[in-house]
């Protein structure tokens, strides 16, 4: 895949992200993808069909989709953001790679996506929201980041409730979230008409709690939780010997 020239401005940089030339812009001073991001693309890619139309909510830099791109064959992604810095980076990565006749971006509050898109009309959403809520922990001065990591301007009840207006009967949603909050994630589904269908746990090492939960739901779909073997994702030198 040839790069196309796009601007570059302060604190930003270019990543290569080892998947058929696909690159990804990133601001060093902001929020960078992460594990998550992959792990959760890996999750749903065999579960996006030939042809679908696919949404992930709070792009950031657009890692998700962009993944998708080369892991599916999808016919249409769309992102949306709230923050103009993150779209304005995910726009320029979906030209510098040549993508823009298969995904936008969008300048969009996840808590009006239900009423700015028709309803049911992506059969695939993805989101990495943000894991804490509002409250929780210590909130780092960079407002990016807090947006990124808090729930200050959607919580996760808004993402279940514009999913379940904007996905299709028998459409997908895929969430990588933290596990402390998985009684919630499902009571929201639930009372969206959007049921639980499959999950997978990951853990840093074996004997380590989990740290983060990916889980795939079905509108309109019947009772039966799949559980994935979970990922270890690091051995220690002794479990190598």
């Amino acid at each position: 895949m040839t790069m196309i020239d796009v601007p570059l401005y302060e604190n930003e940089r270019i990543d290569d992200l080892q998947l058929n030339g696909l690159h990804i812009i990133q601001n060093t001073m902001g929020f960078c993808f992460g594990v998550d991001a992959v792990l959760l693309s890996d999750f749903c890619k065999d579960r996006i069909g030939k042809g679908a139309k696919v949404l992930d909510m709070g792009t950031g830099t657009g890692i998700i989709p962009i993944l998708l791109t080369e892991k599916t064959k999808a016919s249409y992604f769309t992102a949306i953001d709230i923050q103009e810095q993150c779209v304005d980076m995910a726009t320029r990565s979906v030209l510098m790679n040549g993508l823009s006749d298969r995904m936008d971006v969008r300048l969009c509050d996840i808590k009006a996506a239900g009423d700015t898109f028709p309803a049911a009309s992506f059969d695939v959403i993805t989101t990495n929201p943000p894991y804490m809520i509002a409250d929780h922990g210590l909130l780092n001065p960079n407002e990016p980041k807090n947006i990124s990591r808090h729930e200050i301007l959607c919580d996760l009840k808004d993402i279940v409730s514009n999913s379940a207006k904007l996905l299709c009967p028998g459409g997908r949603l895929f969430m990588i979230h933290k596990p402390f909050r998985l009684v919630e994630i499902f009571e929201a589904m639930r009372e969206n008409k959007i049921e639980p269908k499959r999950m997978q746990l990951v853990h840093s090492y074996i004997d380590k709690e989990p740290t983060m939960v990916m889980i795939e739901g079905i509108r309109g779909g019947n009772p039966r939780l799949k559980i994935e073997p979970p990922i270890i994702m690091y051995k220690r030198e002794e479990e190598n010997k």
